[in-house]
This record gives structure tokens, sequence and C-alpha cells, in this order.
């Protein structure tokens, strides 16, 4: 998946995209359905867990190396938490804002994080819009500790 085309790469980033705005109403249905905001977010992750299993067990290779591992950044496998923290909050209240106003807010957020912080992807030293159009200067990311 790393050498995908740009015939492939852009059409998949669009629907995951379209995909992920169905999440939150998706989330809050099952929020109102099982009436336990925590037992919806367990059972929102299942089928995230399962499908993840069955693609390491049929496509296990690469598999990470000691050296990888020792290399690892202390806050890379946090990752999770921050997505997890979205669903959550898509769970709790695009009840209250709706399901247009909470994608259009998280997106906004997400452009705004994306130009403020700039940090850079340690596989492939990009950086972010802001840096070539402002004058932005990243004083601390988790990229140089």
């Amino acid at each position: 998946m790393q050498n995908i085309s740009a015939v492939w790469l852009y059409p998949i980033i669009l629907i995951a995209g379209a995909l992920q705005a169905w999440g939150p109403p998706m989330n809050h249905n099952l929020r109102l359905s099982l009436e336990n905001p925590w037992l919806a977010s367990l059972v929102s992750f299942l089928p995230i867990v399962a499908l993840l299993a069955c693609l390491i067990m049929c496509l296990p290779h690469p598999l990470p190396s000691e050296r990888g591992l020792a290399e690892m950044p202390w806050w890379a496998p946090l990752g999770g938490v921050v997505g997890a923290f979205a669903v959550i909050a898509g769970l709790l209240f695009v009840g209250k804002v709706g399901a247009g106003a909470f994608p259009g807010l998280t997106i906004t957020a997400n452009i705004l994080m994306s130009l403020v912080t700039g940090w850079e992807c340690s596989a492939c030293k990009c950086t972010s819009s802001a840096q070539a159009v402002l004058p932005v200067r990243r004083s601390w990311s988790p990229a140089s500790h």
C-alpha cells in the first residue's frame, strides 16, 4: 500500500473522507440504542479491532523490527487515543449540534491544527502548507522530542 499510484490514492482518500462524515451520526444512533456512551464506544471499536486482527493474520508482513520499535517515539502509539476522543465526542455531541455541523466543525478544527502545528512526518519529511505561506515556526512538537 505504500507504493500506491495517485490514480488510486486520491480517490481512496476522498472516499475515506466521505465515509468519515457518516461515523458520528452512526455512533450517535448506537449510543441512543445502547443508552450508555461508554458501552457504545466499546461496541464501535470492536469491529475495527476484529478487522485489523484479520488483516494482520492475512497480511502479516512487514512486522516491526526491534530497531524500529526502539526508535519509535513514545507518543506514536497515542494516535489511537486521539482518534478515540473524536469518536467519543461524536457519540456524545452529534445529537446536540447536528450531523452536518459536527463534521463541519471537526474538519475546520483539523485544517486549523494542521496549519498551526505543521508537524513533520518522520517518514516522508512533509511539512504543512502554512509553513510555505506563513512565517510559522514550531516551538515544540512530538517530532522534535
